[in-house]
Protein backbone atom coordinates (compact mmCIF):
# COMPACT_ATOMS: atom_id res chain seq x y z
CA UNK A 1 0.00 0.00 0.00
CA UNK A 2 0.75 3.88 -0.77
CA UNK A 3 0.92 6.71 1.27
CA UNK A 4 -2.16 7.98 -0.99
CA UNK A 5 -4.28 4.72 0.05
CA UNK A 6 -3.86 5.88 3.66
CA UNK A 7 -4.58 9.46 3.10
CA UNK A 8 -8.25 9.62 4.35
CA UNK A 9 -6.88 8.83 8.02
CA UNK A 10 -3.97 11.20 7.49
CA UNK A 11 -5.80 14.67 8.42
CA UNK A 12 -7.47 13.08 11.69
CA UNK A 13 -3.47 11.25 12.64
CA UNK A 14 -1.75 14.21 11.67
CA UNK A 15 -3.49 16.41 14.17
CA UNK A 16 -3.10 13.71 17.17
CA UNK A 17 0.46 13.07 16.17
CA UNK A 18 0.95 17.23 16.42
CA UNK A 19 -0.39 17.08 19.58
CA UNK A 20 1.11 14.69 21.34
CA UNK A 21 4.29 16.00 20.39
CA UNK A 22 3.29 19.01 21.47
CA UNK A 23 2.63 18.13 24.78
CA UNK A 24 5.86 16.66 25.39
CA UNK A 25 7.79 19.76 23.88
CA UNK A 26 5.79 21.54 26.50
CA UNK A 27 4.77 25.45 27.05
CA UNK A 28 8.64 26.21 27.79
CA UNK A 29 9.91 25.83 24.58
CA UNK A 30 7.21 28.45 22.69
CA UNK A 31 9.07 29.11 19.91
CA UNK A 32 9.53 24.87 18.84
CA UNK A 33 6.17 25.07 19.52
CA UNK A 34 5.03 27.61 17.40
CA UNK A 35 7.15 26.19 14.57
CA UNK A 36 6.08 22.62 14.86
CA UNK A 37 2.47 23.67 14.72
CA UNK A 38 2.47 25.71 11.99
CA UNK A 39 4.33 23.22 10.08
CA UNK A 40 1.84 20.45 11.15
CA UNK A 41 -1.41 22.96 9.77
CA UNK A 42 0.56 23.36 6.59
CA UNK A 43 0.97 19.48 6.18
CA UNK A 44 -2.66 19.50 7.00
CA UNK A 45 -3.69 21.75 3.98
CA UNK A 46 -1.34 20.12 1.77
CA UNK A 47 -3.01 16.46 2.65
CA UNK A 48 -6.60 18.07 2.66
CA UNK A 49 -6.35 19.65 -0.92
CA UNK A 50 -5.17 16.16 -1.83
CA UNK A 51 -8.16 14.37 -0.70
CA UNK A 52 -10.18 17.47 -2.44
CA UNK A 53 -8.34 16.48 -5.60
CA UNK A 54 -9.10 12.74 -5.51
CA UNK A 55 -12.74 13.16 -4.26
CA UNK A 56 -13.00 15.28 -7.15
CA UNK A 57 -12.86 12.05 -9.44
CA UNK A 58 -16.17 11.12 -8.52
CA UNK A 59 -15.02 8.10 -6.93
CA UNK A 60 -15.56 7.60 -2.79
CA UNK A 61 -13.00 6.74 -0.60
CA UNK A 62 -13.23 4.41 1.86
CA UNK A 63 -11.00 3.51 4.83
CA UNK A 64 -11.79 0.23 6.69
CA UNK A 65 -9.63 0.46 9.78
CA UNK A 66 -7.84 -2.65 10.86
CA UNK A 67 -9.27 -4.03 7.62
CA UNK A 68 -12.38 -5.07 8.91
CA UNK A 69 -15.77 -5.19 6.43
CA UNK A 70 -18.34 -2.52 6.72
CA UNK A 71 -20.90 -2.20 8.70
CA UNK A 72 -18.75 -4.09 10.95
CA UNK A 73 -15.48 -2.50 11.72
CA UNK A 74 -15.23 1.44 11.64
CA UNK A 75 -15.21 2.84 8.24
CA UNK A 76 -13.55 6.90 7.41
CA UNK A 77 -15.62 7.96 4.06
CA UNK A 78 -14.37 10.41 1.94
CA UNK A 79 -17.14 11.80 -0.39
CA UNK A 80 -16.95 15.63 -2.66
CA UNK A 81 -18.61 16.98 0.82
CA UNK A 82 -16.34 15.35 3.86
CA UNK A 83 -13.31 16.55 1.33
CA UNK A 84 -14.65 20.23 1.33
CA UNK A 85 -15.36 20.20 4.67
CA UNK A 86 -11.51 18.87 5.64
CA UNK A 87 -9.71 21.83 3.40
CA UNK A 88 -11.93 24.29 4.75
CA UNK A 89 -11.26 23.12 8.23
CA UNK A 90 -7.22 23.56 7.11
CA UNK A 91 -7.63 26.79 5.16
CA UNK A 92 -8.71 28.49 8.06
CA UNK A 93 -6.93 26.43 11.02
CA UNK A 94 -4.06 28.03 9.31
CA UNK A 95 -4.21 31.94 9.27
CA UNK A 96 -6.11 31.34 12.83
CA UNK A 97 -2.98 29.58 14.44
CA UNK A 98 -0.52 32.38 12.41
CA UNK A 99 -2.61 35.18 13.91
CA UNK A 100 -2.51 33.11 17.71
CA UNK A 101 0.89 32.78 17.54
CA UNK A 102 1.42 36.69 17.86
CA UNK A 103 1.10 36.18 21.57
CA UNK A 104 -2.60 34.78 22.12
CA UNK A 105 -0.70 31.43 22.48
CA UNK A 106 1.00 32.48 25.80
CA UNK A 107 -1.96 33.72 27.65
CA UNK A 108 -2.51 29.95 28.79
CA UNK A 109 -1.23 26.67 28.80
CA UNK A 110 -1.11 24.08 26.01
CA UNK A 111 -3.02 26.13 23.23
CA UNK A 112 -1.34 24.83 20.29
CA UNK A 113 -1.61 21.09 21.93
CA UNK A 114 -5.45 21.82 22.73
CA UNK A 115 -5.61 23.68 18.95
CA UNK A 116 -4.32 20.07 17.10
CA UNK A 117 -6.65 18.12 19.41
CA UNK A 118 -10.09 20.58 17.79
CA UNK A 119 -8.83 19.62 14.42
CA UNK A 120 -8.20 16.48 14.91
CA UNK A 121 -12.35 16.45 15.92
CA UNK A 122 -13.04 18.52 13.53
CA UNK A 123 -11.13 16.08 10.44
CA UNK A 124 -12.68 13.10 12.41
CA UNK A 125 -16.06 14.18 12.31
CA UNK A 126 -15.79 15.12 8.19
CA UNK A 127 -14.90 11.85 7.42
CA UNK A 128 -16.24 9.08 9.73
CA UNK A 129 -18.77 6.93 7.94
CA UNK A 130 -21.27 6.18 11.57
CA UNK A 131 -22.89 8.23 13.80
CA UNK A 132 -20.95 6.43 16.93
CA UNK A 133 -17.68 7.75 15.77
CA UNK A 134 -19.50 10.94 14.69
CA UNK A 135 -20.52 11.25 18.70
CA UNK A 136 -17.15 10.51 19.37
CA UNK A 137 -14.99 12.93 17.42
CA UNK A 138 -17.96 15.45 18.41
CA UNK A 139 -16.46 15.02 22.22
CA UNK A 140 -12.76 15.13 21.38
CA UNK A 141 -12.95 18.36 19.41
CA UNK A 142 -15.80 19.85 22.33
CA UNK A 143 -13.26 18.80 25.15
CA UNK A 144 -10.81 20.37 23.03
CA UNK A 145 -12.94 23.67 22.75
CA UNK A 146 -13.95 23.90 26.25
CA UNK A 147 -10.39 24.38 27.73
CA UNK A 148 -9.43 26.61 24.65
CA UNK A 149 -12.77 28.86 25.18
CA UNK A 150 -11.34 29.71 28.70
CA UNK A 151 -7.88 30.47 27.30
CA UNK A 152 -6.39 33.83 28.57
CA UNK A 153 -9.04 33.88 31.24
CA UNK A 154 -11.03 36.77 32.32
CA UNK A 155 -14.50 37.27 34.54
CA UNK A 156 -16.99 37.20 31.20
CA UNK A 157 -15.28 34.24 29.21
CA UNK A 158 -15.32 32.50 32.50
CA UNK A 159 -19.20 32.92 32.62
CA UNK A 160 -19.98 32.53 29.26
CA UNK A 161 -17.49 29.35 29.07
CA UNK A 162 -19.37 27.84 31.89
CA UNK A 163 -22.56 27.94 29.96
CA UNK A 164 -21.13 26.31 26.77
CA UNK A 165 -19.64 23.29 28.81
CA UNK A 166 -22.63 22.68 30.59
CA UNK A 167 -24.96 23.27 27.20
CA UNK A 168 -22.54 21.17 25.68
CA UNK A 169 -22.48 18.55 28.32
CA UNK A 170 -26.23 18.28 27.93
CA UNK A 171 -26.41 17.73 24.20
CA UNK A 172 -24.02 15.54 24.50
CA UNK A 173 -26.59 13.19 26.82
CA UNK A 174 -29.13 13.95 24.01
CA UNK A 175 -27.00 12.65 21.31
CA UNK A 176 -26.25 9.09 22.86
CA UNK A 177 -29.80 8.81 23.57
CA UNK A 178 -30.97 9.52 19.88
CA UNK A 179 -28.02 7.23 18.77
CA UNK A 180 -29.26 4.22 21.04
CA UNK A 181 -32.87 5.09 19.83
CA UNK A 182 -31.62 4.84 16.41
CA UNK A 183 -29.85 1.61 17.15
CA UNK A 184 -32.61 -0.10 18.45
CA UNK A 185 -34.80 0.61 15.28
CA UNK A 186 -32.41 -0.91 12.72
CA UNK A 187 -29.60 -2.60 13.92
CA UNK A 188 -26.85 -0.53 12.81
CA UNK A 189 -25.04 3.23 12.97
CA UNK A 190 -22.90 2.61 9.76
CA UNK A 191 -24.24 5.71 7.93
CA UNK A 192 -23.81 4.11 4.22
CA UNK A 193 -26.02 0.80 6.31
CA UNK A 194 -28.62 3.31 8.32
CA UNK A 195 -29.40 4.69 4.61
CA UNK A 196 -30.57 1.17 3.51
CA UNK A 197 -32.07 0.30 6.40
CA UNK A 198 -34.26 3.48 7.62
CA UNK A 199 -36.74 2.85 4.48
CA UNK A 200 -37.36 -0.76 5.30
CA UNK A 201 -38.37 0.04 9.11
CA UNK A 202 -41.71 -0.19 10.05
CA UNK A 203 -44.40 0.06 12.92
CA UNK A 204 -42.14 0.38 16.29
CA UNK A 205 -38.91 0.37 14.45
CA UNK A 206 -39.81 3.30 12.59
CA UNK A 207 -41.57 4.89 15.76
CA UNK A 208 -37.87 4.26 17.43
CA UNK A 209 -36.30 5.75 14.44
CA UNK A 210 -38.29 8.65 14.21
CA UNK A 211 -37.60 9.24 17.71
CA UNK A 212 -34.51 9.32 17.90
CA UNK A 213 -34.04 11.06 14.67
CA UNK A 214 -35.78 13.99 15.82
CA UNK A 215 -33.61 14.38 18.71
CA UNK A 216 -30.99 14.40 16.66
CA UNK A 217 -32.87 17.10 15.17
CA UNK A 218 -32.27 19.25 18.30
CA UNK A 219 -28.65 18.02 19.18
CA UNK A 220 -27.16 19.28 15.79
CA UNK A 221 -29.41 22.37 15.87
CA UNK A 222 -27.92 23.05 19.06
CA UNK A 223 -24.51 22.81 17.53
CA UNK A 224 -25.15 24.67 14.39
CA UNK A 225 -26.81 27.57 16.19
CA UNK A 226 -30.75 26.94 14.83
CA UNK A 227 -33.12 28.84 16.67
CA UNK A 228 -34.25 28.55 19.16
CA UNK A 229 -31.14 27.05 19.85
CA UNK A 230 -28.99 30.08 18.95
CA UNK A 231 -29.17 32.27 22.26
CA UNK A 232 -25.78 30.80 23.41
CA UNK A 233 -24.09 31.45 20.58
CA UNK A 234 -23.00 35.60 20.65
CA UNK A 235 -21.92 35.66 24.30
CA UNK A 236 -19.89 32.71 24.05
CA UNK A 237 -18.32 33.53 20.55
CA UNK A 238 -17.73 37.41 21.82
CA UNK A 239 -16.45 36.60 25.08
CA UNK A 240 -13.44 34.09 23.73
CA UNK A 241 -10.29 34.98 22.29
CA UNK A 242 -10.16 36.24 18.73
CA UNK A 243 -8.15 33.31 17.43
CA UNK A 244 -10.49 30.70 19.56
CA UNK A 245 -13.78 32.69 18.26
CA UNK A 246 -12.18 32.30 14.38
CA UNK A 247 -12.02 29.01 14.64
CA UNK A 248 -15.32 28.24 16.35
CA UNK A 249 -16.63 29.72 13.22
CA UNK A 250 -15.73 25.84 12.19
CA UNK A 251 -18.10 24.31 15.01
CA UNK A 252 -21.36 25.72 14.11
CA UNK A 253 -20.78 24.07 9.99
CA UNK A 254 -19.60 20.57 12.06
CA UNK A 255 -23.49 20.73 12.90
CA UNK A 256 -24.65 21.30 9.75
CA UNK A 257 -22.56 18.71 8.43
CA UNK A 258 -23.79 16.22 10.56
CA UNK A 259 -27.66 17.53 9.85
CA UNK A 260 -26.73 17.51 5.68
CA UNK A 261 -25.14 13.67 6.22
CA UNK A 262 -28.06 12.48 8.82
CA UNK A 263 -31.56 13.84 7.78
CA UNK A 264 -30.52 15.37 4.07
CA UNK A 265 -29.62 11.65 3.11
CA UNK A 266 -30.31 8.74 5.73
CA UNK A 267 -33.74 10.53 6.60
CA UNK A 268 -33.91 11.96 2.94
CA UNK A 269 -36.72 11.48 0.00
CA UNK A 270 -36.34 7.94 -0.07
CA UNK A 271 -36.63 7.11 3.22
CA UNK A 272 -39.92 5.17 3.42
CA UNK A 273 -42.01 6.03 6.37
CA UNK A 274 -39.24 8.57 7.94
CA UNK A 275 -38.91 10.52 4.99
CA UNK A 276 -37.87 13.97 5.11
CA UNK A 277 -38.87 14.37 9.14
CA UNK A 278 -37.06 17.30 9.55
CA UNK A 279 -38.15 18.83 6.48
CA UNK A 280 -41.52 20.34 8.15
CA UNK A 281 -39.68 22.39 11.12
CA UNK A 282 -36.23 22.83 9.42
CA UNK A 283 -36.70 25.37 6.73
CA UNK A 284 -39.12 27.43 8.76
CA UNK A 285 -36.76 27.65 11.65
CA UNK A 286 -33.95 27.92 9.23
CA UNK A 287 -35.43 31.05 7.85
CA UNK A 288 -36.02 32.78 11.52
CA UNK A 289 -32.41 32.06 12.27
CA UNK A 290 -31.43 34.26 9.73
CA UNK A 291 -33.93 36.88 10.80
CA UNK A 292 -33.33 36.51 14.13
CA UNK A 293 -29.26 36.39 13.55
CA UNK A 294 -29.41 39.91 11.50
CA UNK A 295 -31.91 41.10 14.57
CA UNK A 296 -29.33 40.87 16.72
CA UNK A 297 -26.64 42.24 14.74
CA UNK A 298 -28.57 45.39 14.12
CA UNK A 299 -28.96 45.09 17.77
CA UNK A 300 -25.29 44.58 18.88
CA UNK A 301 -22.93 47.26 21.02
CA UNK A 302 -19.85 45.46 20.18
CA UNK A 303 -18.02 44.55 16.55
CA UNK A 304 -17.39 40.54 18.25
CA UNK A 305 -21.18 40.46 18.73
CA UNK A 306 -22.03 41.24 15.42
CA UNK A 307 -20.09 39.03 13.74
CA UNK A 308 -21.36 36.17 16.29
CA UNK A 309 -24.83 37.32 14.88
CA UNK A 310 -23.48 37.36 11.34
CA UNK A 311 -22.67 33.86 11.78
CA UNK A 312 -25.99 32.64 13.30
CA UNK A 313 -27.50 34.16 10.25
CA UNK A 314 -25.06 32.61 7.89
CA UNK A 315 -25.82 29.14 9.49
CA UNK A 316 -29.51 30.28 8.43
CA UNK A 317 -28.83 30.84 5.17
CA UNK A 318 -27.21 26.82 4.84
CA UNK A 319 -29.89 24.87 6.25
CA UNK A 320 -31.98 27.15 4.38
CA UNK A 321 -30.69 25.18 1.40
CA UNK A 322 -30.90 21.89 3.33
CA UNK A 323 -34.67 22.33 3.96
CA UNK A 324 -35.49 23.07 0.46
CA UNK A 325 -34.47 19.34 -0.12
CA UNK A 326 -32.90 19.53 -3.94
CA UNK A 327 -29.94 19.27 -5.89
CA UNK A 328 -29.94 22.98 -6.88
CA UNK A 329 -30.78 23.92 -3.22
CA UNK A 330 -28.25 21.88 -1.61
CA UNK A 331 -25.43 22.90 -4.57
CA UNK A 332 -25.96 26.98 -3.67
CA UNK A 333 -25.66 25.87 0.09
CA UNK A 334 -22.54 24.31 -0.29
CA UNK A 335 -21.36 27.29 -2.63
CA UNK A 336 -22.51 29.79 0.04
CA UNK A 337 -21.00 27.34 3.21
CA UNK A 338 -17.22 27.87 2.84
CA UNK A 339 -17.03 31.72 1.69
CA UNK A 340 -19.02 32.69 4.90
CA UNK A 341 -16.90 30.64 7.18
CA UNK A 342 -13.93 32.33 5.94
CA UNK A 343 -15.67 35.96 6.19
CA UNK A 344 -16.59 35.17 9.85
CA UNK A 345 -13.36 33.79 10.83
CA UNK A 346 -11.57 36.69 9.36
CA UNK A 347 -14.01 39.19 10.64
CA UNK A 348 -13.50 37.81 14.46
CA UNK A 349 -9.79 38.45 13.86
CA UNK A 350 -10.40 41.89 12.33
CA UNK A 351 -12.27 43.26 15.49
CA UNK A 352 -9.26 42.02 18.01
CA UNK A 353 -7.52 44.15 15.73
CA UNK A 354 -9.60 47.33 15.66
CA UNK A 355 -9.83 46.81 19.37
CA UNK A 356 -6.77 46.80 20.24
CA UNK A 357 -6.11 50.23 18.40
CA UNK A 358 -9.26 51.77 19.93
CA UNK A 359 -8.02 52.00 23.94
CA UNK A 360 -10.17 51.28 26.42
CA UNK A 361 -12.96 51.04 23.94
CA UNK A 362 -11.92 47.83 22.41
CA UNK A 363 -14.46 46.91 19.97
CA UNK A 364 -17.60 48.35 21.38
CA UNK A 365 -19.25 50.32 18.83
CA UNK A 366 -18.90 53.65 20.80
CA UNK A 367 -17.10 57.22 19.50
CA UNK A 368 -13.20 55.80 20.41
CA UNK A 369 -9.64 57.21 19.09
CA UNK A 370 -9.15 56.78 15.95
CA UNK A 371 -7.19 53.23 15.01
CA UNK A 372 -3.62 53.44 13.99
CA UNK A 373 -3.83 51.94 10.68
CA UNK A 374 -7.18 53.41 9.31
CA UNK A 375 -6.91 52.92 5.46
CA UNK A 376 -5.61 49.49 5.93
CA UNK A 377 -7.98 48.11 8.60
CA UNK A 378 -10.85 50.17 6.84
CA UNK A 379 -10.36 48.13 3.61
CA UNK A 380 -10.56 44.93 5.26
CA UNK A 381 -13.32 45.83 7.00
CA UNK A 382 -14.92 47.01 3.84
CA UNK A 383 -14.03 43.84 1.71
CA UNK A 384 -15.62 41.31 4.43
CA UNK A 385 -18.81 43.46 4.81
CA UNK A 386 -19.20 43.09 1.16
CA UNK A 387 -18.41 39.69 1.57
CA UNK A 388 -21.13 38.94 4.18
CA UNK A 389 -24.06 40.90 3.09
CA UNK A 390 -24.04 39.29 0.20
CA UNK A 391 -23.40 41.88 -2.73
CA UNK A 392 -21.25 41.25 -6.07
CA UNK A 393 -19.00 39.71 -7.30
CA UNK A 394 -18.38 37.96 -3.55
CA UNK A 395 -18.82 34.05 -3.22
CA UNK A 396 -21.91 34.77 -0.78
CA UNK A 397 -23.84 37.10 -3.64
CA UNK A 398 -23.14 33.96 -6.10
CA UNK A 399 -24.61 31.49 -3.56
CA UNK A 400 -27.71 33.75 -2.32
CA UNK A 401 -28.48 34.24 -6.09
CA UNK A 402 -28.29 30.46 -6.77
CA UNK A 403 -30.72 29.94 -3.29
CA UNK A 404 -33.66 31.93 -4.58
CA UNK A 405 -33.57 30.75 -8.09
CA UNK A 406 -33.62 27.14 -6.53
CA UNK A 407 -36.26 28.14 -4.49
CA UNK A 408 -38.84 28.78 -7.25
CA UNK A 409 -41.20 26.91 -7.52
CA UNK A 410 -41.04 26.04 -4.12
CA UNK A 411 -44.32 26.33 -1.13
CA UNK A 412 -41.98 28.90 0.96
CA UNK A 413 -40.71 30.40 -2.09
CA UNK A 414 -42.05 33.80 -1.16
CA UNK A 415 -40.36 33.42 2.43
CA UNK A 416 -36.44 32.44 0.98
CA UNK A 417 -36.92 35.47 -1.24
CA UNK A 418 -37.84 37.98 1.08
CA UNK A 419 -35.72 36.33 4.18
CA UNK A 420 -32.47 36.33 1.95
CA UNK A 421 -33.55 39.97 0.67
CA UNK A 422 -34.12 41.58 4.05
CA UNK A 423 -31.06 39.65 5.95
CA UNK A 424 -28.47 41.36 3.22
CA UNK A 425 -29.94 44.94 3.70
CA UNK A 426 -29.69 44.32 7.57
CA UNK A 427 -26.76 42.94 7.50
CA UNK A 428 -25.34 45.77 5.49
CA UNK A 429 -26.94 48.68 7.75
CA UNK A 430 -25.17 46.56 10.75
CA UNK A 431 -21.80 46.65 9.10
CA UNK A 432 -22.15 50.18 8.03
CA UNK A 433 -23.20 51.44 11.40
CA UNK A 434 -20.28 50.17 12.97
CA UNK A 435 -17.45 50.96 10.16
CA UNK A 436 -18.77 54.45 10.76
CA UNK A 437 -18.49 54.36 14.69
CA UNK A 438 -15.36 52.40 14.21
CA UNK A 439 -13.77 54.61 11.41
CA UNK A 440 -15.64 57.61 11.64
CA UNK A 441 -16.66 58.91 14.77
CA UNK A 442 -14.02 60.26 17.46
CA UNK A 443 -14.85 60.50 20.88
CA UNK A 444 -15.11 64.18 21.98
CA UNK A 445 -12.65 65.81 23.24
CA UNK A 446 -9.92 63.62 21.25
CA UNK A 447 -7.11 64.63 20.22
CA UNK A 448 -7.57 62.19 16.82
CA UNK A 449 -4.00 60.50 18.40
CA UNK A 450 -4.18 57.05 17.66
CA UNK A 451 -4.69 55.01 20.85
CA UNK A 452 -3.24 51.90 20.29
CA UNK A 453 0.03 50.20 18.42
CA UNK A 454 -0.23 49.12 14.50
CA UNK A 455 -1.14 45.67 13.97
CA UNK A 456 2.23 43.34 13.87
CA UNK A 457 2.98 41.85 10.33
CA UNK A 458 2.02 38.18 11.46
CA UNK A 459 -1.33 39.58 12.89
CA UNK A 460 -1.79 41.13 9.34
CA UNK A 461 -0.79 38.49 7.28
CA UNK A 462 -3.17 36.19 8.99
CA UNK A 463 -6.26 38.37 8.41
CA UNK A 464 -5.05 38.44 5.02
CA UNK A 465 -4.27 35.28 3.95
CA UNK A 466 -7.88 34.71 5.25
CA UNK A 467 -9.31 37.42 2.88
CA UNK A 468 -7.37 36.04 0.20
CA UNK A 469 -8.68 32.65 0.10
CA UNK A 470 -12.68 34.61 0.34
CA UNK A 471 -11.11 36.36 -3.19
CA UNK A 472 -9.72 33.21 -4.83
CA UNK A 473 -13.26 31.42 -3.99
CA UNK A 474 -15.12 34.81 -6.01
CA UNK A 475 -12.01 34.10 -9.07
CA UNK A 476 -12.93 30.63 -9.18
CA UNK A 477 -16.06 30.78 -9.08
CA UNK A 478 -16.92 28.60 -11.96
CA UNK A 479 -14.98 25.65 -11.55
CA UNK A 480 -16.15 25.90 -7.70
CA UNK A 481 -19.88 25.78 -8.71
CA UNK A 482 -19.39 22.54 -10.74
CA UNK A 483 -17.84 20.63 -7.87
CA UNK A 484 -20.81 21.79 -5.55
CA UNK A 485 -23.13 20.73 -7.95
CA UNK A 486 -21.14 17.38 -8.54
CA UNK A 487 -21.24 17.46 -4.78
CA UNK A 488 -25.13 17.62 -3.99
CA UNK A 489 -26.09 15.19 -6.89
CA UNK A 490 -23.44 12.64 -5.05
CA UNK A 491 -25.18 12.94 -1.83
CA UNK A 492 -28.28 11.96 -3.65
CA UNK A 493 -27.07 9.17 -4.67
CA UNK A 494 -27.85 7.16 -1.88
CA UNK A 495 -27.36 3.21 -3.33
CA UNK A 496 -24.15 4.60 -4.60
CA UNK A 497 -22.53 5.44 -1.36
CA UNK A 498 -23.87 2.19 0.40
CA UNK A 499 -22.65 0.05 -2.12
CA UNK A 500 -18.94 1.58 -2.06
CA UNK A 501 -19.14 1.57 1.74
CA UNK A 502 -20.40 -1.80 2.24
CA UNK A 503 -18.71 -3.82 -0.55
CA UNK A 504 -16.89 -6.82 0.22
CA UNK A 505 -13.16 -6.33 -0.35
CA UNK A 506 -13.25 -9.05 -3.15
CA UNK A 507 -14.89 -6.18 -4.80
CA UNK A 508 -18.01 -7.46 -5.93
CA UNK A 509 -20.18 -4.86 -5.14
CA UNK A 510 -22.65 -6.75 -3.09
CA UNK A 511 -23.24 -4.96 0.33
CA UNK A 512 -21.60 -6.99 2.60
CA UNK A 513 -24.89 -8.17 4.57
CA UNK A 514 -28.20 -7.54 3.38
CA UNK A 515 -31.13 -6.05 5.62
CA UNK A 516 -33.26 -8.64 6.98
CA UNK A 517 -34.92 -6.43 9.55
CA UNK A 518 -33.80 -7.68 12.08
CA UNK A 519 -30.83 -6.22 14.68
CA UNK A 520 -26.65 -6.93 14.89
CA UNK A 521 -27.35 -8.91 17.83
CA UNK A 522 -29.86 -11.43 15.77
CA UNK A 523 -28.03 -11.95 12.80
CA UNK A 524 -25.07 -12.43 14.69
CA UNK A 525 -26.90 -15.72 16.42
CA UNK A 526 -28.20 -16.96 13.25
Amino acid sequence: MTLMDHLPILPVLLPAATAMLLLALGDARLRATRVVALVSATLALLLSAALLRQADAGALLVYRLGDWPAPFGIALVVDRLSALMSLLTAVVALPVLLYASSGWDARGRHFHALFQFQLMGLHGAFVTGDLFNLFVFFEVLLIASYVLMLHGLGRERLRAGLHYVALNLAASVLFLIGVALIYAGTGTLNLADLALRVPQATGTDAALLQAGALILVAVFGFKAALVPLSLWLPATYAAASAPVAALFALMTKVGVYAMWRVHGVAFGASAGESALLAQPLLLPLALLTCALGVAGALAAHSLARLVAWLNVASVGTILAGLGLYGSGAWAAALYYLPGSTLVVALLFLLSELLGRQRGASADTLEPAPIVAQPVLLGLMFLLAGVAIAGLPPLPGFVGKVMLMQAAAGHAWVAGVWAVLLLMGLGSLLALARAGSVLFWQARAGDDGGAGGAPATARCLAAVLLLLAASVALSLGAGPVQRYTQAAAQQLGDVEGYARAVLQPRDGTGTPARPYTGQSNDEETRR
